[in-house]
């Protein structure tokens, strides 16, 4: 993260709107894009990866999310992409594509879609790993999180920043779906098949790695960041980890109470106005479930319908922060490289200091 204080930074990033840098709003803010810039959602935090520098206001938070307004500039480009960067319950950061709110709804986009065959029939689902921030700055998000004052309430910075979609809207705009459909025409990272799958469905002990892709927990720890939880029980240490070909990086979350893995990313340098890689790496859901997942009945529904993203039979006891989520640690543990990652990382205290 700069080093420099707020007020240069804050100076740096006027000096790019006084030579004629355009501020791309595509919210609310699109017919007078200098709102955005009002109080705390002006620029307070520099980051610069590939290029790219990525702006942050004062971390916010309204009824649903902790946020930062975020604003992008890729190489010397003269727009400046307004964004929305989050943290998930999987204490990844992520980035917003857009905004669903009616009566009825409120709810923001979570990237990219796929079609998900059920015993029901087939559903359009949203691909949540696709809006997740390079690893390489989750760090950086999580120190900027715990820098400053108590974070302010700001209700009205989500719909500013956002594009707003149609009811049940869950496909993202073409500005976040093109520049990855064009990154897969020219990059088919194995060949464009998972590089982590289940042997055997709903069985965690299958899980199995594309020959290369396995975890190099020997040599390949790239990182180590302290963050904290109230969810996961106090202090939290995300790993960065290279896979054994050098192709893609794991992410590891370990805390006093759970551990598990999130989505892969490859580490490719090219990036888009959302601020995430353009390169999408298939893997298997299942091996990346955070420690408490949705698990509940809506009672809306009559008789009252289960929503879980755990596998069956593996939910335990709902969590007493948010009784939404349950604990998934019956099959993350059972994961075999949960299993080594306790064993040759964690136990083993390989790169216990921040790199």
């Amino acid at each position: 993260m700069d080093g420099r204080s707020p007020r240069r930074i804050a100076r740096e990033f006027q000096a790019r709107l006084d030579a004629g840098a355009v501020l791309a709003a595509v919210g609310e803010a699109r017919h007078d894009p200098r709102r955005l810039l009002a109080g705390r959602r002006a620029p307070r935090y520099r980051l610069e990866l590939f290029g790219a520098v990525y702006y942050l206001s004062h971390y916010a938070h309204d009824d649903d999310l902790n946020f930062f307004v975020a604003y992008v500039v890729l190489g010397r480009g003269a727009r400046i992409h307004p964004r929305i960067f989050y943290k998930d319950s999987s204490l990844v950061w992520r980035v917003a594509t857009h905004v669903v709110r009616t009566v009825d709804e409120n709810w923001i986009g979570k990237g990219d879609v796929k079609w998900e065959k059920r015993a029901d029939g087939e559903y359009l689902v949203s691909l949540e790993e696709t809006t997740n921030l390079p690893l390489e700055i989750q760090a950086a998000l999580d120190d900027a999180s715990r820098a400053g004052s108590k974070p302010p309430r700001d209700d009205d910075a989500v719909p500013l920043v956002l594009r707003a979609g149609t009811s049940n809207r869950i496909r993202p705009f073409a500005d976040f779906s093109t520049p990855r459909l064009r990154a897969a025409e020219r990059y088919r990272l194995n060949s464009g098949r998972p590089v982590v799958r289940l042997a055997r469905t709903g069985d965690p002990s299958s899980l199995r790695f594309a020959a290369g892709f396995e975890p190099d927990f020997g040599r390949g720890v790239l990182e180590v960041s302290e963050s904290a939880s109230r969810l996961y029980g106090g202090k939290v240490e995300k790993y960065r980890i290279l896979s054994q070909n050098r192709l893609v990086q794991y992410p590891f979350v370990v805390s006093p109470t759970h551990a598990w893995m999130n989505p892969p990313q490859a580490l490719t340098t090219e990036l888009m106005t959302y601020g995430t890689r353009t390169v999408h790496v298939r893997a298997v859901d299942e091996a990346f479930i955070p420690g408490f997942e949705f698990h509940y009945y809506d009672d809306n529904e009559d008789p009252p319908e289960l929503h879980s993203q755990i596998p069956d039979g593996y939910a335990g006891a709902p969590s007493a922060i948010d009784p939404s989520r349950a604990d998934a640690s019956a099959w993350n543990e059972a994961l075999p490289v949960i299993q080594e990652f306790r064993r040759r990382v964690v136990r083993g205290g390989r790169g216990r200091r921040r790199k």
